[in-house]
């Protein structure tokens, strides 16, 4: 078994405090730092009073997982010598809030859009999905489902 491993700096600072005294507010932007990597400014949703215009970690959480399923599905497809002209993913996530406060993603939803060479093999390539979840990273350290409404077609 090979390990890896991952580091990722976080730097927020305390802006101005909330000129309304009736509720504490602090702002939920800030910064991720990855050695030799542009910065990257993050915030929360716009739903938890973070600034819409950043980066929020459910988009990078899903972000990561489509990404990961994509790079996983072109190493199966290379396994199977599918010759892969492009792929499209408009993927979802679900989050459910709680009355706690608490809460999380439900599940997620690709809609993978490939486009292959061979178009005998467009079967085999809508049937890659489901390996390439098995050996998706991210999807093998999520507590939720992962679903495929894959689509394929040959040019």
């Amino acid at each position: 078994m090979l390990k890896h491993l991952f580091k990722v700096a976080l730097n927020w600072i305390k802006k101005e405090p909330s000129t309304d005294r009736t509720t504490k507010f602090y702002s939920k932007s800030h910064h991720i730092l990855i050695d030799g990597k542009p910065k990257l400014d993050v915030s929360a949703a716009k739903a938890f009073k973070g600034n819409p215009n950043l980066y929020n970690p459910e988009d990078l959480l899903l972000s990561s997982l489509t990404s990961c399923h994509m790079m996983s599905y072109l190493y199966c497809c290379t396994q199977h010598k599918i010759d892969v002209i492009s792929y499209t993913d408009n993927s979802e996530a679900t989050l459910v809030v709680n009355p706690d406060g608490s809460g999380k993603i439900v599940h997620v939803n690709l809609f993978p859009e490939v486009v292959i060479a061979d178009s005998t093999q467009v079967e085999l390539a809508v049937s890659l999905h489901k390996k390439a979840n098995e050996l998706c990273f991210l999807a093998n350290s999520c507590n939720f489902p992962v679903y495929h409404y894959a689509k394929c077609t040959a040019k």
